[in-house]
């Protein structure tokens, strides 16, 4: 299938066949893909006939998980590599994402697949941490299903590059944290919300694959800037939601000016949420993620989402361009178990339960990325 049905916008439902075949889940893709993007834009009608929305569900028990095992995918980073670094459990990993309603359901990754379609194109992960979660999970999903092909890692200041070289695919990522510029000068490092000369490194990426959030409420010695300026004025700080949205809005018009729909697929990786408070999932004895090993049952969280993602579903429903948010939220936020909690970098010195373990959930983001392409 070509790129040309990227730039539909909504699709309506259709039942399912009893039997649900692998050609049939393109259906499904395209009945998901700008789901949330036409509720939004219609105001959320209640008239419209229902659709198959695979970011909403639950998580169910299936041995047949994970997807590959992490002990054999050696370019795992210390902060995802839970196994490796003594944790116990191994029920975290055993754990499948079902879709609400009858008919809805993923198709399984296939990683052979996955680079056919692929085969001679470029993808590229633009963000924080967050974004090398995922970018590790799907080189190591990829590289499980063709174990014995070639592939080099490179890496060029702050672009890694993962090229599976028999079928020519590359798998980059740009570490960029706020995607707006932050830029040295005179009075000090400056975040310029209005500035996107990243975006040079973006031009001609065949999936792009974007991702901001978790630095903006950064402070103290870690927050990699002096000073926010907005077009001229310059300030010493400014609200973290406000300048969110402003370097959003910012991104936005990157798109609009310089995505071809019918060359490039432009996703919006979601909120990823974190867990260091337990009255949000109804344990109020909890202060992290330590000693979690299940799933929120059901598919609704208690402490609902975080605020960022009201405001990043408000940039993209103005978006002109055709984008596909990844809305991986909800399903994350029920996943209370998969972080690394004291098993990642920092061991039993620091506690991380804002990333997540590999294999894991990100395996699951990179599951519904496949099906939305197919």
């Amino acid at each position: 299938m070509g790129w040309g049905w990227w730039a539909q916008r909504q699709c309506r439902w259709a039942p399912p066949p009893p039997s649900p075949s692998h050609s049939s889940h393109w259906k499904l893709a395209l009945l998901t893909l700008m789901a949330w993007g036409a509720e939004a834009a219609r105001g959320g009608s209640n008239r419209d006939p229902p659709r198959c929305d695979v970011f909403q569900g639950s998580w169910v028990a299936d041995s047949s998980y994970p997807l590959y095992d992490p002990s054999v995918c050696p370019f795992i980073e210390r902060e995802f590599a839970c196994l490796r670094n003594g944790r116990p459990d191994v029920a975290f990993a055993k754990y499948r994402w079902q879709p609400l309603g009858g008919g809805c359901s993923l198709s399984r990754f296939d990683g052979h697949d996955f680079l056919e379609r692929m085969r001679g194109k470029t993808i590229m992960f633009v963000g924080d941490s967050l974004s090398r979660n995922q970018w590790q999970s799907l080189t190591c999903m990829l590289h499980s299903a063709v174990p014995n092909t070639k592939y080099n890692i490179t890496r060029q200041d702050d672009v890694s590059t993962f090229a599976f070289l028999d079928y020519g695919v590359k798998v980059m990522l740009d570490r960029n944290v706020y995607l707006v510029d932050v830029v040295r000068e005179p009075i000090g490092r400056v975040l310029k919300l209005d500035s996107i000369q990243g975006g040079k490194l973006w031009m001609g990426i065949d999936m792009l694959i974007f991702n901001t959030w978790h630095w903006w409420n950064r402070r103290g010695p870690t927050q990699p800037w002096d000073y926010i300026q907005d077009g001229k004025q310059i300030y010493k700080d400014m609200d973290r939601m406000v300048a969110f949205e402003k370097a959003l809005t910012t991104w936005a018009g990157w798109v609009a000016a310089n995505i071809d729909p019918a060359k490039s697929k432009v996703f919006f990786q979601g909120i990823s949420p974190s867990h260091y408070n337990g009255t949000q999932w109804n344990e109020p004895s909890a202060k992290s993620c330590v000693g979690q090993k299940q799933p929120m049952p059901g598919s609704t969280y208690p402490g609902g989402p975080p605020p960022a993602v009201a405001v990043l579903k408000g940039v993209l429903s103005k978006i002109k361009k055709p984008v596909v948010l990844l809305d991986i939220t909800n399903l994350s936020l029920l996943r209370k178990d998969g972080h690394p909690s004291m098993y990642g970098l920092g061991g039993r010195t620091a506690m991380d339960c804002s990333h997540w373990c590999l294999s894991g959930v990100p395996d699951t983001w990179n599951e519904i990325l496949y099906n939305l392409i197919l």
